[in-house]
């Protein structure tokens, strides 16, 4: 017999008789602002895209996915270790290749459209449960529409983030029928997150 993941367990209990609740409509708004200062500091890995625009060199400019090498293959400089890095060292090593030999002051921004690497996951009430890539920008509201939407059953205003911390797991009670009405502000998500939609009758 197969062994119920830890982390859906964890997920089921944390939810219990709470989810017959309706989740506030504020005081999670400021984990958003936290998201954006953290994600900045998220290296890459293999899969994941970005997009890299060096400033006057239009051929220089394009998106890439990050081999199993951990490498990329970038014009004129070729083979580029960026596995681990941000998105601003990624930039910074970038230029630091095109500065020696090629150009003189090159401008280089990356911009990260997709971590393949870094995994959501959504359970509970919603259509086709499983894990999903996590993207840039992701919101709560994204993560259940890849999930197929919620079931006739679902707690649509109770819905349960874990999200894993240095000082333990956080929970975060989420109003997303709420959020599609514009009734509240969305949540947006980070790699890692669990998304558990609880059943209205729990």
């Amino acid at each position: 017999m197969a062994t119920t993941p830890w982390w859906l367990v964890l997920v089921v209990l944390l939810a219990g008789c709470d989810a017959c609740q309706t989740a506030p409509t504020t005081g999670y708004e400021n984990f958003n602002a936290q998201i954006s200062e953290q994600m900045t500091k998220v290296g890459l890995g293999p899969g994941d895209i970005f997009e890299v625009t060096v400033y006057g060199e239009e051929k220089l400019s394009g998106i890439h996915r990050i081999a199993p090498d951990g490498a990329i293959q970038f014009p004129l400089i070729n083979r580029v270790v960026v596995e681990g890095m941000t998105a601003n060292e990624i930039a910074d090593a970038i230029s630091a290749r095109l500065r020696d030999g090629f150009l003189r002051e090159p401008s280089v921004s990356v911009f990260i459209k997709e971590y393949s690497s870094k995994k959501v996951f959504v359970l509970g009430e919603v259509e086709k449960p499983g894990t999903f890539p996590f993207t840039a920008g992701m919101n709560i509201v994204e993560a259940i529409s890849l999930a197929g939407g919620f079931k006739s059953s679902a707690n649509a205003n109770y819905v349960i983030v874990t999200r894993h911390g240095p000082n333990g797991d956080q929970r975060i009670p989420v109003p997303v029928e709420k959020i599609t009405k514009g009734e509240a502000v969305n949540l947006n998500l980070q790699p890692g997150d669990i998304v558990f939609v609880p059943d209205t009758l729990l």
